[in-house]
């Protein structure tokens, strides 16, 4: 196959098409894996990306200066930002080092509720997120684990995802 005629897969929203971006022409191609059921037009219900939004997952170790130092996990946090910190370069390290996966771990540890659906936030544009994850996300490629930082929440680590 051409250069010109190669494909990229990509699962959409709805997880029951898969959308085939053929490059030559630049048009999404939708494609229902249970029914075989190929189209140009998107299917009814299908929510596709749009070019100003990230789909990313993060994993939230609040502090005791947090906005809000209550979690799920833990009624009244008193870590430290330094021991915050120290936590999630730990949670990063395991998982570059393949001893966990970062669902696992965002499931395990997180602070954030998010924690129930591996760490997933979905899909979120500009605006939507604090300034500090934000401009975090839509700086990295699609796959990036970032490196920890910063927000009124907490320390964050992401997994940028779409």
């Amino acid at each position: 196959m051409g250069e010109k005629h190669k494909q990229i897969d990509r699962w959409n929203l709805t997880r029951i098409c898969i959308i085939r971006c053929i490059l030559l022409s630049g048009k999404p191609y939708y494609f229902h894996e249970a029914t075989k059921e190929s189209r140009w037009e998107a299917p009814s219900g299908t929510v596709e990306m749009k070019k100003e939004q990230v789909k990313a997952s993060h994993i939230l170790a609040k502090h005791r200066d947090s906005r809000r130092p209550s979690s799920w996990r833990e009624e009244n946090i008193t870590r430290t930002k330094e021991e915050a910190l120290a936590i999630i370069q730990g949670f990063r390290k395991q998982i570059l080092n393949n001893e966990a996966t970062f669902g696992e771990i965002a499931q395990e540890n997180s602070d954030c509720s998010s924690a129930k659906r591996d760490g997933d936030l979905g899909l979120f544009g500009r605006g939507q997120m604090q300034k500090p994850f934000e401009d975090v996300t839509f700086g990295m490629e699609v796959g990036d684990i970032s490196e920890p930082f910063f927000t009124d929440s907490g320390c964050h680590i992401v997994l940028r995802t779409g």
